[in-house]
């Protein structure tokens, strides 16, 4: 199958689903009432509180909510959180599980913490490839990521999700060792040029629809800020 026909597929399959950036108060508590289902009542992560899931880094993230265009019906959501100005060394949720030495490469100004990635158990079993609900995930997570000036992610994930986005050839580094929260998992981080940048060499319909076509993190926004 050639580049075309792949591309044309992937963004023919994510149809069916609205990927929002979250403006609004009743979409943050549309987020916030997910994150209670799959983090407090499905997994016990969290304890939650009237039905919502928040925490002290919302006021700095920004979130993405995936829809489902038949029902309206919220599928999915992530967030990005902001590095904390005021107090750039208590930024971010891996700050407080790695050694402060393993993070001194990264430039906190410009980086964000990927977090709270949740897609709706119905969903999920209901959903023949999982795979464009987390692509479109990500997609959201790129747009921001752009609006923001960002330049690296960080994520503390679970070997399992890892290896997923390897498939799609999103790639994340590791830092330091395996920590324990919520079970074991690995922190890591990516520099969002060079990232996104192998899926373009290795996975070219991946990129055309995590970027827009390379509306960001591609050739249209070197465009833009060459003139």
């Amino acid at each position: 199958m050639n580049i075309n026909v792949l591309t044309n597929e992937i963004y023919r399959a994510t149809q069916p689903f609205t990927i929002e950036i979250v403006t609004t108060p009743r979409q943050l508590h549309e987020v916030f009432r997910l994150r209670h289902q799959v983090y407090c009542v499905e997994r016990g992560y969290e304890p939650g509180d009237d039905g919502e899931e928040t925490d002290e880094y919302d006021p700095r993230s920004r979130h993405v909510l995936l829809r489902h265009t038949s029902d309206g019906e919220v599928v999915g959501t992530v967030r990005i959180v902001a590095s904390n100005r005021a107090n750039p060394g208590d930024s971010f949720p891996t700050q407080r599980l790695c050694e402060p030495s393993l993070l001194r490469q990264l430039p906190l100004a410009t980086t964000g913490e990927v977090s709270r990635f949740a897609i709706s158990k119905q969903r999920r079993m209901g959903c023949t490839d999982a795979i464009l609900l987390r692509l479109a995930l990500v997609r959201g997570l790129v747009q921001i990521s752009s609006e923001m000036g960002l330049t690296h992610w960080l994520a503390v994930m679970e070997r399992s999700l890892l290896r997923l986005n390897e498939r799609n050839a999103i790639y994340f580094d590791p830092i330091g060792p395996l920590v324990s929260y919520h079970g074991i998992r690995q922190p890591s981080s990516a520099a969002l040029v060079q990232m996104l940048g192998r899926v373009r060499a290795e996975q070219f319909p991946t990129w055309d629809f995590l970027t827009a076509g390379g509306r960001w993190f591609g050739e249209r926004e070197k465009s833009r800020e060459a003139a």
